[in-house]
């Protein structure tokens, strides 16, 4: 008798060798997903500055808020959108931005009678050269 098929080791080991590839897939993509966020955070960053540098170029001093200033139109500006919406940080929050003190957003401050701006955010690990935890972002750049 010459029966053909496989025992159920051999069905065993299948299913394990799979289930194995399917939590190291499912980390890695959270992983990514983790870093995706991160970058989103200094790509809001980075777009926010642009549009209150255009604003200064405008208006020659920085909005005392960035959420009614450089979206839609300014006071005494000819319909003159500087963004259509102010980006909010991804959720949820990585690394340690979870902390009270390091919070998962933006914070944008005028300083310098409006001369100067300081925007504080936290991404959860290094990215594109920025370090981990709560960075500043001002005119000078991005850090």
């Amino acid at each position: 008798m010459n029966k053909k098929g496989f025992t159920l080791i051999e069905l065993l080991v299948v299913v394990a060798i799979i289930g194995l590839l399917a939590t190291l897939s499912i980390v890695a993509l959270n992983s990514a997903r983790a870093r995706a966020r991160d970058a989103k955070r200094v790509a809001d960053v980075k777009q926010v500055q642009t549009a209150l540098e255009l604003y200064y170029n405008d208006f020659g001093q920085y909005p005392a808020t960035v959420a009614t200033s450089i979206v839609g139109t300014p006071s005494g500006a000819s319909s003159t959108f500087y963004m259509n919406v102010v980006p909010t940080a991804p959720l949820p929050a990585d690394g340690n931005c979870t902390n009270a003190s390091s919070s998962n957003s933006y914070t944008y401050t005028v300083q310098d009678n409006n001369r100067s701006y300081t925007m504080s955010y936290c991404i959860g690990a290094a990215t594109g050269g920025i370090p981990a935890g709560v960075n500043k972002a001002t005119p000078a750049g991005i850090r």
